[in-house]
């Protein structure tokens, strides 16, 4: 009896320890953030600001933004168009205010993130 009692004692000990490593670490890393998607993030962004223009249901005869395809292949002309300021030339969007910095964060966050569609 003493023996057994000995064995349990000794394989709690042993249980206890081996979780209490040292070289475990606490888990304090940051909940994982979703990522931009052209869904989610991109398309009303563009439907909102590149309209009419790049929208051939809203009367635009300029390249076509209203699919993921085409916006994931020209963001960085985007990118670089939208940060330029009024009168430079190239500036998008023609004839409207400049977008705003957070604006303009969501569409380099969606091409950091990848440029998913969903």
């Amino acid at each position: 009896m003493k023996k057994l009692l000995l064995i349990v004692m000794v394989s709690t000990l042993i249980l206890i320890f081996s979780n209490c490593s040292g070289s475990k670490k606490v888990a304090t890393a940051a909940p994982a953030t979703a990522k931009s998607t052209y869904e989610t993030n991109i398309q009303t962004l563009v439907m909102n600001n590149c309209s009419p223009c790049h929208i051939p249901s809203k009367g635009g005869n300029k390249k076509a933004y209203d699919n993921y395809t085409n916006v994931k292949s020209d963001i960085d002309e985007m990118i670089r168009r939208v940060e330029l300021n009024p009168g430079d030339k190239g500036f998008m969007p023609f004839k409207h205010a400049k977008l705003s910095d957070s604006t303009i964060a969501v569409f380099k966050q969606w091409k950091a993130d990848g440029m998913l569609e969903k």
